[in-house]
């Protein structure tokens, strides 16, 4: 934005979440006015999700709403008050395993709060809506790398299944409605101020308090590990790529009735889940104990993004190699919690 444009609005949801709170740190940054919606729920650490708002709220431009999605009205008096032109939406309750132990959360918080989004969308529309899903979303699927025109009907956990349901929900209002929706699929994100429940954090946190760390399908497991840096280059450079009528290539998942669209978000280059356990080890400086463990129930063996479109609409390119973004998140730890 120049100096002589007005600021624009941006809602993010799930702002006080690791990448909610790197999105809206990033607007603000760049002079947008952020409102940002959070529930403070404590699926895991409350006093973590505080102190990435506590980063935010020093800005003038960040306006905090404490409250759920899915709470009826909530979302459309949110709209309704500061007409947001643009929407990220990162509010859902997460987590493969919780799924399978308490899959109403992810009704509520998934499907009913998108609804609740969408409805309120659609009474006022803003310019662009990016709404997260998951790679979680190929589920069963064995050829790679994942594609975003490959079918994806074979969900293997329930927070995958409610994921693909938004994307198809978010689809029928963006055909219904007009409203311009792009979906992006996460491929695993770690960095700086991430989650407590995601490997990187539970192998560093346990490394530096001498437990031993568990390995599951002993360790034959790969995965597209994002940057958390890299993905926010990817999603700022979908803001202003609305999805239209005409399809930059072959590979475009643009809807042939809507103003929508999918796009993976990943580093396109999986990696060894012990080559990962490596690389925090030498950061940590220290070998980790292993524990090895059989395959997780809903869990998939391997993940591979392919970034083609991403690249084609925006120029992505992801920066940081694996060794240099965990030794980010190594030192991000040992600062917060004074290691």
């Amino acid at each position: 934005m120049t100096q002589d444009q007005p600021p624009r609005t941006a809602l993010v949801t799930g702002s006080a979440g690791f990448i909610g709170f790197h999105v809206a740190q990033r607007l603000l940054a760049q002079g947008w006015r952020v409102v940002g919606l959070d529930a403070l729920s404590d699926y895991y650490s409350v006093s973590l999700k505080q102190s990435r708002h506590a980063l935010l709220e020093p800005d003038m431009g960040f306006t905090p709403v404490i409250g759920r999605v899915e709470d009826p009205g909530r979302l459309l008096d949110i709209f309704a008050t500061h007409k947001p032109d643009l929407v990220v939406h990162l509010a859902a309750q997460a987590g493969v395993r919780h799924s399978i132990e308490q899959p109403r959360d992810y009704v509520e918080a998934n499907l009913i709060g998108t609804f609740e989004l969408l409805e309120a969308a659609r009474t006022h529309p803003p310019a662009h809506m990016l709404l997260a899903s998951t790679s979680s979303v190929y589920g069963a699927n064995t050829q790679m790398p994942y594609g975003e025109r490959d079918k994806a009907d074979s969900q293997m956990s329930f927070y995958a299944a409610t994921k693909k349901a938004i994307e198809a929900m978010a689809h029928s209002y963006a055909h219904l409605y007009g409203l311009p929706v792009t979906m992006f699929r996460f491929f695993t994100v770690y960095g700086p101020w991430g989650r407590p429940d995601m490997a990187p954090f539970l192998f560093t946190d346990a490394i530096m308090n001498g437990r031993p760390i568990n390995v599951f399908n002993h360790g034959d497991l790969r995965r597209d590990f994002t940057y958390i840096d890299d993905l926010i280059d990817g999603i700022f450079g979908l803001i202003d790529t609305v999805p239209g009528k005409n399809a930059v290539s072959e590979q475009d998942s643009l809807s042939p009735v809507a103003p929508f669209r999918v796009v993976n978000i990943g580093n396109s280059q999986p990696i060894q889940l012990m080559d990962f356990i490596r690389a925090v080890e030498r950061a940590c400086g220290r070998e980790a104990e292993k524990i090895m463990h059989p395959m997780q129930a809903g869990d998939v063996h391997a993940t591979w993004a392919d970034t083609g479109l991403l690249t084609e609409l925006t120029g992505y390119a992801p920066k940081v190699d694996l060794q240099t973004g965990v030794q980010r998140f190594v030192e991000w730890y040992r600062a917060y919690y004074r290691f």
